[in-house]
């Protein structure tokens, strides 16, 4: 919730007054955030990260003039994952297996284990066409100029993508635990010929 908190301020303050007040409003809940993520302890590459998109869009809102200019960057973002999770996916080497295996408590060589390697494959390819919609939602509501609607599909992706890693993390455990797991690919040897 402390992430989505600047867009909500500024949301609401959008919809109340102007683009000013919506930007101040946004600026000093973005750095209340930041405090808060550090009185919690969390990391601090985090919250820096989340401080300076708020700075980013503010500044596009206020080059643009426009409120929907505070949405323009992260309208943007699920273009880069799109093209991060397909390389990642036709590499071989899908983007939650790099990002989860570990967190899963995968082994090391995951994605010589077919199970696993489909399980990742799955939920990246999953992760792509859900921002193939969130995409698609914001250019038409960024062309709509529609910043409460923007708002609400930047706010929404995050339960979506918390979903979407939770359901993988489960599988990838159960995969792992389930006795018709396969040997890894690696293991499997040719007989020796006499």
């Amino acid at each position: 919730m402390v992430t989505a908190a600047p867009t909500v301020a500024f949301v609401a303050a959008n919809a109340l007054g102007d683009l000013t007040a919506a930007l101040v409003t946004a600026g000093v809940t973005a750095i209340a955030a930041f405090g808060w993520r550090l009185y919690r302890r969390q990391p601090v590459r985090q919250a820096v990260l989340g401080l300076l998109l708020v700075a980013a869009c503010a500044a596009v809102a206020t080059v643009t003039g426009e409120a929907r200019g505070f949405f323009l960057i992260p309208a943007l973002i699920p273009f880069a994952v799109i093209a991060v999770c397909v390389t990642t996916v036709l590499i071989g080497r899908p983007l939650t297996g790099l990002v989860l295996n570990r967190v899963a408590g995968g082994p090391a060589d995951w994605r010589c284990v077919p199970r696993l390697r489909r399980i990742h494959t799955v939920s990246t390819l999953t992760c792509a066409a859900v921002n193939v919609v969130n995409g698609a939602l914001q250019v038409v509501y960024y062309r709509d100029d529609q910043p409460l609607v923007l708002g609400i599909v930047h706010i929404a992706t995050g339960p979506v993508f918390a979903v979407i890693v939770a359901i993988t993390i489960a599988f990838v455990r159960r995969a792992k635990a389930g006795p018709a797991a396969p040997a890894p690919l690696s293991a499997v040897r040719p007989p020796r010929v006499r």
